[in-house]
């Protein structure tokens, strides 16, 4: 069974966007390449026909996981009361620490700034999830080690 993938409404749209685009005109600018490449003679010797061949290859790879993600995916909707849910920036302050640190959580294809992301799977995001500005919370680090860390807040 494939893996449900928790989007906003936001990246939901952008994925669908990408992927029409990459079936449409990607498709279209790759098949011009090849068919480049192919004019200029030779083709077990001709870079740019294996360069194209190589890029249609992976763009035919992300059609088909975004394709993927499509099909499985699950619509949060983004209303939230300060809740921690895929696709809101959740500002941290870990024990000790003066400083805050911001993250966005989510499904790496929630990512649309210069934030870093924090994985709903990762073990910091399974603690995260539902909890609200103010909540201290005490996850298990890949290491063993436990760490303490305060939601200071949660913005949509």
């Amino acid at each position: 069974m494939a893996e449900t993938h928790r989007l906003s409404q936001a990246a939901f749209d952008r994925l669908v966007e990408e992927h029409r685009d990459l079936t449409t005109r990607g498709r279209i600018e790759i098949a011009d390449k090849i068919e480049q490449a192919r004019l200029l003679g030779d083709l077990s010797e001709n870079g740019d026909y294996h360069a194209a061949k190589e890029e249609q290859g992976k763009m035919e790879g992300r059609i088909r996981h975004l394709q993927s993600i499509i099909e499985n995916s699950e619509i949060i909707d983004g209303s939230g009361d300060g809740e921690v849910i895929p696709g809101c920036v959740v500002e941290l302050r870990y024990e000790g620490d003066d400083f805050t640190e911001k993250l966005l959580f989510g499904s790496i294809e929630e990512k649309h700034s210069d934030l870093d992301v924090c994985s709903p799977q990762s073990p910091l995001g399974q603690s995260l999830e539902g909890h609200h500005p103010g909540d201290t919370i005490v996850f298990e680090a890949p290491n063993g080690a436990r760490i303490s860390v305060e939601i200071v807040s949660v913005e949509a």
